[in-house]
């Protein structure tokens, strides 16, 4: 689904005019980008956990060149999901077996 489609699903289900939405929806990103970059853990019930993680830098290996070079750190967004959507995953791949 695209942006696009969640939007329009949204003002489907709320009964809201697209420009609401929209703005409520960018509004929520806004909410998820600062707490993140404050490295504050955001949950959302029902739906999961968004955890900002500090990666260390490291050294790697080019395999084509065999050189050698430092990866800088880093921070990583981590997303948990809740057990609502477990189930649900779990319940739609149990189907396809």
């Amino acid at each position: 689904m695209e942006h696009k489609q969640f939007i329009e699903e949204l003002q489907s289900r709320l009964g809201k005019d697209k420009k609401e939405i929209d703005n409520l929806f960018s509004d929520m990103l806004q909410i998820l980008k600062d707490r993140c970059g404050q490295m504050d853990t955001l949950s959302i019930q029902g739906f999961g956990t968004f955890e900002p993680r500090k990666k260390m830098e490291r050294v790697s290996v080019n395999p084509a060149t065999g050189k050698r070079m430092l990866i800088p750190p880093k921070i990583v967004l981590g997303f948990k999901p809740g057990t609502v959507i477990k189930n649900r995953l779990k319940d739609i791949s149990g189907d396809e077996q």
